[in-house]
């Protein structure tokens, strides 16, 4: 397995389990029968519950752009170092972003969700600049 396709594969495992923090404060607040059910008038969840569930959003939002890249690159046999950075800044990053969100750190946050854009912009610049021609 290539170094990019390891990090996106624990990109997509750390938005597989985002969730279960903020499903387990759902538990604690409103209990299994409203958590399982439908309730017309829940309480609120607690703050950091509420924003973890907000970065799990956007993570799922992000990882669809950053895999799509990261497997571009590797049907089209494209690795470097630097495919291979960005992918373990993206990792970091996205770590980074949802630690942040969940602890309501904004301008941590915003920079963690800027160097994982960079980083989906580093992977994108490689596949163009490689296409015969282009450069």
């Amino acid at each position: 397995m290539s170094s990019e396709l390891y990090y996106l594969t624990l990109v997509t495992i750390l938005t597989a389990v985002l969730w279960a923090p903020y499903i387990l404060n759902r538990f604690a607040v409103w209990g299994i029968f409203d958590t399982v059910g439908y309730p017309t008038d829940p309480k609120p969840q607690s703050p950091w519950a509420a924003r973890l569930q907000r970065a799990h959003t956007n993570a799922i939002e992000n990882l669809v752009v950053f895999a799509v890249l990261v497997l571009i690159a590797q049907i089209a046999g494209i690795s470097s170092s630097i495919t291979v950075t960005a992918c373990v800044v993206y990792f970091w990053a996205r770590v980074v972003h949802a630690i942040a969100y969940a602890l309501g750190i904004p301008w941590v946050r915003t920079l963690a969700f800027i160097a994982g854009f960079f980083a989906q912009v580093a992977v994108a610049w490689q596949l163009l600049v490689s296409v015969p021609g282009a450069t």
